[in-house]
């Protein structure tokens, strides 16, 4: 199971960090990332870490403003998102699996948390 957390209303320029946490050590061995989804659209892939960290993936318009980390130690993965946008505006989700072979398939993951709006303001 996933549970994010810290998301809220930002202004424009403003920055979140947004938390994942799992209920058990068997999040360390597991591919993590971030979606997002706003009403009427596709739930569209943010961020992706491999299981240790040691590759990371981002879709073209957070490059250079959003990092994806994990602490396995704490079972928890983060997404910290700096110079948000008011395009960043979603409910964003945290998910979780064994293995991809494309981050970006949401079809690829197991295992899903409930959300966390962000939104941000101008």
């Amino acid at each position: 199971q996933l549970v994010e957390s810290g998301g809220g209303v930002v202004q424009a320029g403003g920055s979140l960090r947004l938390s994942c946490g799992a209920f058990d050590a068997s999040f360390n061995s597991l591919v993590m990332s971030w979606f997002r989804q706003v009403p009427g659209k596709e739930r569209e892939f943010v961020a992706g870490i491999s299981w240790i960290g040691f590759e990371e993936y981002y879709r073209n318009s957070v490059k250079g403003r959003f990092y994806i980390s994990r602490d396995n130690a704490k079972n928890t993965g983060y997404l910290q998102m700096n110079n948000l946008r008011r395009e960043d505006t979603a409910v964003y989700y945290c998910a979780a699996t064994r293995a991809v072979s494309d981050f970006q398939v949401r079809s690829s993951y197991d295992y899903w948390g409930q959300g966390t709006q962000v939104t941000v303001s101008s």
